[in-house]
This record gives structure tokens, C-alpha cells and sequence, in this order.
């Protein structure tokens, strides 16, 4: 049973990176919005006139907290319709219609193996929702490994708050990877961090999440390493 479309009113905007901003959502009609750490909601924009043309997903980035407010984290695609509309024509006090939480790219019930999270772009939204969900609930976990790959520092999202949950969570590693440019973190691709990681091949799962590219990559050296393609766990953007 789909959720039924309700309105959402914008009530903060922020520009994260060079091209990249944060909205926080308020639902008036729902009390409390609850979800579980990794779903989706879908927009429904007038930027078409057939109806699943105009729908876009996006994952929250904010953790479950008993209010009726998300966050949003979306990257500008030139040239993409939706998010040429968000970023040219929403400001705060505009209204959207929304519909969810959807989606299964969620949190094993039991944190019972070492999990990796291996992200690019946007794609770190989700584990966001879910590490600081684990944080401020004590779930019992093995160990956690956040591997987030961008283009240059600049589009680093969410990295002083990653640094600090480093200090927050017990066994939790922050791992950025920048691809165009150099610094004293590692550099190149998200593949050759998580590779290394897994050099002892302890048991794991793996969530990947990001452009289709990197995703299915990642879906094939995961497997090259030894692991079955049932540890993995995928939400494909775009």
C-alpha cells in the first residue's frame, strides 16, 4: 500500500557545496513523520504533464526524531528538469507535494557483521539517517565503515559532522576519497579503499549507494573479493 501525497512546506534552504543544497521539509499535515533510517520520498513537481514524469526521489538525510521535518540533500543536474525547478524557483515558504517513506535500503535488524557503506555524492543522504540513528540509540553494531568518494574537497558533504560522529561512535571509520584532487586523506576512487579494508575478508555486509556506475563497479569487485552478492545492498541514483 503506497503512502498518500500530502504537502510539504520548505522551511530552510542552505547551499551545502558549489552545487549542491540542503532543504528541510515540514509535513502540517502529519503529526510525526516516521521512518526508517535509509527510505525515500518522492516529489510530485510541475515540471510535466505526466504525472510519473514529474515524480522525483530523493532520500532523507535526516534521522527519525519524532517531528514532522526531514532534510533533503540535492545535487543541481544541468539540464535535469527536477532539480532545475528546486533550484531555480523553491524558496522558503514554498509548497511541494510528497509521498512516502518508501524503500528497503534500510538497516539489517541485527548489526551482527561489519558494515560498509560506500557512497558517492548524494549517496552519503541515506547513511547519514542511519549513523546518526545507531548514535543516538545505542544500537549494538559491529564495524562500521562510511567510504564517501566526491570530485574535490569543496563537494565534501556533511564532513565535519562525519569527523564528529568518528569521536561519537564506537568502531566507526570515516574514509573520504577525493578523485580531482589531492590532500592528505585518500585520493582516486571509493574501490581501492574498500578493497583495502577487506584485505582479511572478515565477514561483511556491504550498502552502496550513488550513480549507477560506481554502484554496479562496486557490486563486481565486491563479489572478485569473495563475498556473495546477497551482502549486497543497493540504491541506485539515476
Amino acid at each position: 500500500m503506497l503512502p498518500e501525497w500530502q504537502k510539504a512546506i520548505v522551511i530552510r534552504i542552505e547551499q551545502a557545496t558549489p552545487n549542491t543544497r540542503r532543504y528541510w521539509l515540514q509535513l502540517p499535515e502529519t503529526e510525526r513523520f516516521d521512518f526508517k533510517p535509509g527510505q525515500f520520498v518522492t516529489l510530485d513537481l510541475p515540471i510535466h504533464e505526466k504525472r510519473n514524469k514529474r515524480w522525483r526521489s530523493y532520500s532523507i538525510a535526516s534521522m527519525p526524531d519524532g517531528s514532522n521535518v526531514i532534510e533533503l540533500v540535492i545535487v543541481h543536474l544541468d539540464g535535469g528538469l527536477g532539480t532545475e525547478y528546486l533550484f531555480n524557483n523553491v524558496e522558503v515558504g514554498a509548497e511541494l507535494v510528497l509521498r512516502g517513506p518508501q524503500g528497503v535500503f534500510v538497516l539489517p535488524d541485527q548489526v551482527d557483521e561489519d558494515m560498509f557503506f560506500i557512497c558517492t555524492g548524494t549517496g552519503i543522504a541515506p547513511f547519514r539517517s542511519m549513523l546518526h540513528y545507531i548514535n543516538e540509540h545505542n544500537i549494538p553494531h559491529r564495524r562500521l565503515n562510511l567510504v564517501f568518494g566526491t570530485r574535490r574537497k569543496e563537494d565534501l558533504l556533511y564532513y565535519d559532522e562525519m569527523r564528529e560522529l568518528e569521536q561519537q561512535i564506537p568502531e566507526f571509520s570515516y574514509f573520504p576519497v577525493l578523485s580531482r584532487e589531492t590532500w592528505d586523506n585518500d585520493t582516486g576512487y571509493v574501490h581501492a579503499v574498500y578493497e583495502r579494508l577487506c584485505e582479511g575478508h572478515q565477514p561483511a555486509q556491504f550498502m552502496l549507494c550513488g550513480w549507477k556506475v560506481m554502484v554496479d563497479e562496486a557490486k563486481m569487485r565486491i563479489q572478485c573479493l569473495g563475498y556473495d552478492k546477497k551482502s549486497i545492498h543497493m540504491e541506485l541514483y539515476g
